[in-house]
């Protein structure tokens, strides 16, 4: 039994093809649109790039582009298909490229459906991306004169102040790393050789921060440098002094910012994916439809379209079947006797043999000289 099964007359299945025609051309702009919203994801990951694990995450706008592309030319050629739908005669020319055109634009359709999936997915790859980048461009903050990490200070610098937010959890992840390069310090002064002395690992820490965590709300000039010290300065209480830094870190900001945009990117796909399954449905009926009215051989007549011809357990176990046989023709026949000769076989072989005349002696002899 046919799944979705629908009678057209021959207005409709006219009114149908230009419709789609009309669809197909509004799905070309929203093919635009996903490479616009591809590229627009992309240039804002690479913005922010340096404090970023790995590229990976750069599937998603990729899978966005090539989407994008794909429906712009997938549909292009629809409109002109389903134009020449109207009529019968002209519809002949596409007979043969109707499925294959239908396949295709249902593998396009899921792929739009996966990269609305993917952009609320990457969420913890995100996370953990951000996570991991963040704390190795603070540990290289200092590293101003080491090629490759020459512009990470100027790039943390901008991200803290443009996000209003310090560190990569907090301000205090400043605390356990050497931020100031070792060219800055005193190497006269005792306090400073103490201090290098005291680590373990040699570093110069301290419970400062850059002046980019420095909160531009702050009533007072900012405290950076002995931020846990109460006693270090006048009239002043850490804990009550919260509008001096940036308390956010600049994890949490990244990815309230990268949230926001795939959130909006992720709906937007998903609208795009609910038309694209709209004109794909319209596109099925209609070229079930005149498929069939061919069959009848009077374009006049009431044709019968449908989702799927079977049911869909019919549909699944003939494509299994299908796909079964494929494999039966790759498979090395294992029978013990297919290399012994039959008696059918013996006889023919038997029958090519040349026959020697039998002869005397003295014959072969007289043969021999």
């Amino acid at each position: 039994m046919a799944v979705g099964k629908v009678t057209f007359t021959k207005a409709e299945r006219e009114k149908l093809a230009e419709v789609l025609w009309l669809l197909n051309w509004i799905s070309v702009l929203t093919g635009a649109i996903l490479f616009g919203l591809g590229l627009f994801l992309k240039v804002e990951i690479q913005k922010w790039q340096e404090v970023m694990s790995d590229q990976g995450i750069l599937y998603v706008p990729h899978t966005l582009i090539t989407t994008g592309l794909a429906a712009c030319c997938i549909n292009f050629l629809g409109a002109q298909i389903c134009l020449d739908c109207t009529d019968t005669n002209r519809f002949l020319r596409w007979k043969l490229v109707m499925m294959p055109y239908v396949v295709c634009t249902f593998f396009f359709t899921s792929c739009v459906l996966v990269g609305a999936l993917m952009c609320y997915s990457i969420r913890s790859q995100m996370d953990e991306s951000l996570f991991l980048g963040l704390r190795n461009a603070m540990r290289f903050y200092k590293d101003t004169d080491t090629p490759g990490r020459c512009y990470l200070k100027r790039t943390l610098d901008l991200l803290q102040i443009q996000f209003q937010c310090c560190g990569n959890t907090g301000h205090r992840d400043w605390f356990h790393i050497q931020w100031i390069s070792s060219r800055y310090l005193d190497m006269t002064s005792s306090t400073v050789v103490d201090r290098l002395r005291s680590n373990v690992e040699g570093k110069y820490l301290m419970d400062g921060v850059p002046f980019s965590c420095c909160s531009t709300l702050s009533p007072r000039p900012c405290i950076q440098h002995q931020v846990s010290n109460s006693s270090a300065h006048f009239n002043y209480d850490q804990q009550s002094q919260q509008l001096n830094l940036w308390r956010r870190g600049c994890r949490q900001a990244l990815m309230e910012h990268y949230t926001s945009i795939m959130q909006s990117i992720g709906l937007t796909v998903l609208l795009i994916w609910l038309f694209e399954l709209l004109v794909l449905t319209g596109v099925r009926y209609l070229q079930t439809a005149m498929e069939n009215v061919l069959r009848l051989g009077d374009p006049d007549l009431e044709s019968d379209g449908w989702i799927l011809e079977n049911s869909l357990a019919e549909t699944a176990r003939s494509n299994f079947n299908i796909i079964k046989n494929l494999g039966k023709c790759y498979q090395v026949d294992d029978d013990p006797n297919i290399n012994i000769p039959t008696a059918a076989t013996e006889q023919e072989v038997a029958s090519q043999r040349v026959r020697i005349p039998a002869m005397s002696p003295v014959q072969l002899q007289e043969a021999l000289l």
